[in-house]
């Protein structure tokens, strides 16, 4: 007599349900140490910042060194402040150093020394999740860092330096999402991609030229009279990063067309995700 045993597959229901469990351990397990680490967290995150705004929007204008030249109060009267341009900018760069770094250099150790990476993928999920875990939480602390950071860039400047915003907060929620998926994925990209031995490399070569390029410390629209400057600044990442929040936050400065800025960082996100996704998945199984 022959006994034939079937084995159940799950259902998608029950697949997706398993998925979104993991996801959520992975991203519990990610704010546990976050939270272990809360006061380096913080100094690390406000530092660069907080010295930028207080030189640049506080100590300058005291001494009579403000942007272009210009007396403060002439410059404020046009809304053209420096802290106005600092605003979205330095928010930008928060997002864009807090979403790579909290996925690069961790994702580093995993792969030299530490070897967590083999206990994440033992997980009942394919390999892919787990990556996309580290995409969220990268997301959610990029987006943690911009509320933080925002009441610094806001609050700190001389007496007549005030930045003079315009807010659309749901642009700025809706942009902030974008915007960190965008710069979480691209650390889970350069993360799988570098060498770990050559890790400073991601700063001086990557980090370094994104951020000065990036339209952090002036609108794009300034760069016209750089025209070769203006197109090529167009493939950096963070340029839209910049862009989106100051199309949020101050639109009377000028910003990049709106549908551009649109297209790329939703664009930009699903694709990097997608390739990160990809490369990831590769350098795990090998």
């Amino acid at each position: 007599m022959t006994t034939t045993m079937t084995v159940a597959r799950p259902t998608m229901g029950s697949e997706m349900s398993l998925i979104a469990r993991t996801l959520i351990a992975l991203l519990a397990r990610d704010l546990r140490v976050i939270r272990r680490e809360f006061g380096s967290f913080i100094i690390r995150l406000i530092m660069q910042p907080l010295l930028f705004v207080f030189v640049f929007a506080y100590v300058l204008p005291k001494i009579g060194a403000g942007l272009g030249g210009a007396p403060s109060g002439a410059a404020a009267a046009t809304g053209l402040t420096f802290s106005t341009i600092l605003v979205p900018g330095l928010i930008a760069v928060s997002v864009n150093f807090q979403g790579v770094q909290a996925v690069a250099l961790p994702l580093v150790r995993d792969f030299s020394y530490s070897k967590e990476i083999e206990d994440r993928v033992l997980a009942p999920v394919p390999v892919w999740v787990v990556g996309l875990g580290k995409i969220l939480s990268g997301a959610l602390q990029a987006i943690f860092a911009a509320f933080i950071v925002l009441p610094i860039v806001v609050s700190v400047h001389a007496p007549g330096q005030a930045p003079q915003l315009q807010p659309n907060w749901l642009a700025f929620v809706v942009v902030l999402i974008f915007a960190s998926t965008l710069m979480s994925s691209l650390g889970l990209l350069l993360g799988t991609v570098i060498d770990p031995n050559k890790i400073n490399l991601l700063f001086s070569v990557v980090i370094l030229p994104i951020t000065f390029l990036g339209c952090v410390y002036y609108p794009w629209a300034a760069l016209g009279t750089i025209p070769w400057l203006q197109a090529l600044v167009c493939l950096n990442p963070l340029v839209y990063v910049s862009e989106g929040l100051r199309w949020a936050l101050t639109p009377q400065l000028g910003h990049m067309p709106v549908w551009a800025v649109s297209l790329a960082l939703v664009g930009g996100s699903i694709v990097f995700t997608l390739l990160s996704l990809r490369t990831f998945t590769r350098r795990v199984v090998t």
